[in-house]
């Protein structure tokens, strides 16, 4: 590629609006030229806006350090500049649904970790390996915006992409029941443990909201497009719990699951192996070789050991064992802020690209 599309980053100063900038360092199809955040920031340069909150491992990107931060709600100044942005806005979801639809109406597509447009009914969620077909409701959603270019996608809750890519490749046996717990770091609450010292030798068994979306956002991931919406799936009915545990990064979970089809240990195995998607097909620049792995270790995954597994893009699973109530249960491990947000964000825009949504304006 000889020009790489102009990038905007809403809400760029937050935890998630940082992670899009350090995994937007250096590539190849994408180049950040406008960060937009709260009007406290407008006006300062990114580095000034920031200041002491910069919570990634690796130092803030030297090609972002002195744009000067725009104000987010000036949607015409800031859509002018860019080909399409990535949302990650802290606003109520009222606000966050009002202002990723005024982009929209700009023609600038809105690639988003939010969950406020995750139940509009003609707006894509999508993991690329899972459910890229769901693209297809953008022209219902362009005809209803009254757009030509301009759509949001969004990405999925964080939280189930550590046990919904496997009971995806395990399609063929028919799960049909499934109880999972996920043990979630405080990463997903925009937090270091400087921020919440509280959280160190402590869990707390709530997070709000996050149940139902870990038990009804999967079923819209595996539902079918219809009339130009996505209907949600029926099965497998999920029941979760959702705990916030003393870990920075990575979310994991222990998952249980009856199958119509009774698989054997082996075949559910080599499902995992053997599962690809578009990305791997089109070895799009973020995606992972091997989406799943498995591990066969006892003490396998380990969120200090694996939560970086293919840059944080892939999903380990392990501990797949026949169960006394239900047929297996196992444990699975992705990283949150990579896998869960931003970099499942840049993926989606990474397909959207290669599918043709996304041009240069």
């Amino acid at each position: 590629m000889s020009e790489k599309l102009r990038v905007g980053i809403l809400g760029a100063t937050g935890m998630v609006g940082q992670r899009f900038i350090s995994l937007l360092e250096n590539h190849p199809w994408f180049e950040v030229v406008t960060l937009a955040a709260s009007p406290r920031s407008a006006g300062k340069t990114y580095e000034e806006a920031v200041g002491g909150r910069w919570k990634m491992d690796t130092p803030v990107p030297e090609a972002v350090k002195k744009l000067v931060v725009m104000n987010v709600n000036e949607v015409e100044r800031v859509a002018s500049s860019v080909d399409f942005v990535f949302s990650a806005v802290d606003m109520s979801k009222e606000e966050i649904r009002a202002i990723e639809e005024e982009y929209a109406k700009t023609e600038t597509p809105v690639v988003s970790n939010n969950s406020a447009h995750r139940w509009t009914p003609d707006v894509p969620m999508v993991v690329p390996e899972i459910n890229p077909q769901h693209f297809d409701v953008i022209p219902s959603q362009k005809k209803r915006l009254g757009t030509t270019r301009g759509f949001i996608a969004v990405k999925p809750n964080c939280s189930i992409q550590s046990y919904a890519p496997a009971l995806t490749a395990w399609m063929e046996f028919e799960p049909y029941e499934v109880v999972a717990t996920t043990y979630q770091a405080i990463s997903g609450a925009g937090k270091t443990f400087r921020d919440w010292p509280e959280m160190e030798h402590n869990i707390i068994p709530y997070i709000g909201g996050e149940e139902e979306k870990s038990e009804k956002e999967p079923l819209r991931l595996w539902g079918t497009v219809r009339d130009g919406v996505i209907v949600p799936a029926a099965e497998p009915v999920i029941t979760c719990q959702c705990i916030r545990v003393p870990v920075l990064n990575g979310h994991t979970a222990a998952a249980f699951v009856k199958f119509r089809k009774k698989p054997t240990k082996e075949q559910l195995i080599q499902a995992l192996k053997d599962f690809r998607g578009i990305p791997q097909e089109l070895e799009l620049p973020s995606a992972p070789r091997q989406f799943i792995r498995y591990m066969e270790e006892d003490n396998r995954p380990q969120v200090q050991l694996d939560v970086d597994y293919e840059n944080g893009m892939g999903v380990s699973i392990g501990r797949l064992r026949e169960d006394t109530v239900y047929d297996f249960k196992f444990i699975g491990l992705s990283h949150n802020t990579v896998r869960g947000a931003a970099g499942g964000a840049v993926l989606c825009a990474e397909t959207l690209k290669a599918k043709g949504y996304i041009q240069a304006k």
